[in-house]
């Protein structure tokens, strides 16, 4: 019902009830895709409409608009570095690889590929890296 989703909770029963519908659970907040204690759920619910308010909570078209200021198209691994940089604030490469499900250690350039292209588009100073540490800048 959720596969693929990482979702954070601190709570140990709606932990077992997301593994239940087969949601990847993690244990740092910024690795996740949902935050469920954020969702402010009105209980009780009913099974779709916990899949609704998790499927809704990905729904990333408010945050991007929030950051351009407009409807934007970006590729999925863009849309994500985003999410996750305003998210965040501040994450360092590793972190960033491992909140998009890669290992730290994994030799892929996705990442660092996909924000050149975010600076290509949106300016060198859009995505700031200080010591290692990427975040969001002005347009």
């Amino acid at each position: 019902m959720l596969s693929g989703i990482r979702i954070f909770s601190d709570d140990k029963y709606w932990n077992q009830i997301l593994s239940d519908f087969n949601a990847t659970l993690v244990t740092n907040p910024s690795m996740a895709d949902v935050k469920l204690d954020d969702l402010k759920l009105n209980l009780p619910v009913s099974p779709m409409d916990l899949k609704t308010t998790i499927i809704a909570a990905l729904d990333n078209t408010k945050i991007l608009n929030a950051v351009f200021g407009r409807p934007v198209q970006l590729s999925d691994t863009q849309t994500q570095i985003v999410v996750r940089l305003y998210k965040n604030g501040a994450m360092t490469s590793d972190d960033l690889k491992m909140a998009m499900g890669y290992a730290s250690n994994a030799n892929t350039h996705a990442v660092e590929t996909a924000i050149y292209g975010l600076r290509k588009l949106f300016g060198h100073e859009f995505i700031k890296n200080d010591n290692g540490v990427f975040s969001l800048g002005g347009i």
